[in-house]
């Protein structure tokens, strides 16, 4: 599991250095990915982020709902 959530990890911070550097393509661990715009760099970012919360056990949303009984 933590090797799981190092790898999701170093995948994410290559992603997001080529992604402020304005780069599209992406090598990490001798493979290459090349994104056609920055929303599905935003994307592959944002699915990351869920994958390594979900690795790590954090709980990323709390929801919460109240009323006043009517």
């Amino acid at each position: 599991m933590m090797a799981e959530l190092a790898q999701l990890t170093a995948w994410r911070d290559a992603l997001m250095a080529a992604r402020y550097r304005g780069v599209r393509t992406v090598e990490y661990d001798g493979k290459r990915v090349t994104y056609a715009t920055d929303s599905e760099m935003a994307a592959a970012l944002a699915d990351l982020n869920r994958q390594i919360a979900g690795a790590s056990g954090r709980v990323s949303v709390v929801r919460i709902q109240s009323s006043k009984g009517l």
